[in-house]
């Protein structure tokens, strides 16, 4: 798998030909929550590239996230970007991902021309998941052993670093969350206006009570689905994937981001 240096190195992974398709994984990383499912869905018509943002699998190494890290990261998809000669491409972000892929858009509005937002985050002070947050700060093996080989395969000696530096930082979000949302995204969420498709689990434990609703009502003339049965991550799904799909190829059909 290449590297691409900005100028530090960012470890990424790519599929496909066509219309560039960027996924932006999740605070624990890629693999836990795995793009694989969609690889043969879209790889005919999309070049599908999987960066592991810095602090994750073999990009460079970070002992903490900072405060701000979501805003840190889209500052790196654009540099990204621009160390691959992309132009313009079409951003599927996971959870923190997805608010990444937000923050990125509203930077460099015109530069994407199809977002899917998944298991987005408008509630930074997370009330009911601060129990899971705490869980994680203080001892990541308390999630088990398959969760503790998955990451291991992917970070290495740094997984529970992985776990303790997410968890930490979101703790911490949640002591500013009387501040304005621009605090969070670097801008009012209404400024968003690439077109996007918004995606979530029926089920997903990390959504807050009413917060996808919230979004609606920020956002009104975008795209909304509830993925019935599914939990945080319905790409990943086993029995879901493929219905993920299909309704992600339906959206970019309909707005056509190559045009």
């Amino acid at each position: 798998m290449p590297f691409v240096h900005i100028p530090y190195p960012v470890h990424y992974r790519e599929h496909g030909s066509g219309f560039p398709l960027l996924f932006l994984h999740s605070g624990w990383g890629h693999d836990s929550m795995p793009f694989d499912p969609q690889i043969p869905a879209f790889e005919p018509d999309y070049r599908i590239l999987i960066p592991y943002r810095s602090g994750y699998g073999k990009s460079r190494h970070l002992p903490e996230l900072p405060l701000h890290f979501h805003q840190d990261a889209a500052v790196e998809t654009l540099a990204f970007l621009d160390a691959l000669g992309i132009e313009r491409a079409v951003l599927w972000g996971h959870s923190d991902g997805a608010v990444i892929a937000a923050i990125a858009a509203m930077r460099a509005p015109g530069r994407f021309p199809a977002l899917v937002l998944e298991a987005f985050h408008r509630n930074f002070g997370k009330p009911s998941n601060q129990e899971f947050f705490q869980k994680g700060a203080a001892d990541p093996d308390s999630f088990g052993p398959r969760v503790a080989a998955l990451l291991e395969r992917e970070h290495g000696e740094d997984w529970r670093l992985v776990i303790r530096n997410f968890s930490r930082a979101w703790i911490e979000l949640g002591k500013w969350k009387d501040q304005p949302e621009s605090f969070f995204y670097g801008a009012p969420l209404h400024t968003l206006t690439a077109p996007a498709l918004f995606l979530k689990g029926q089920k997903d434990p990390r959504i807050e009570p009413g917060e996808f609703e919230q979004i609606q009502h920020v956002l009104p003339n975008q795209r909304f689905r509830v993925i019935e049965g599914a939990g945080h991550s319905p790409h990943s799904e086993p029995g879901l994937a493929p219905a993920v799909s299909r309704a992600v190829a339906e959206f970019l059909k309909q707005v056509n981001p190559s045009d």
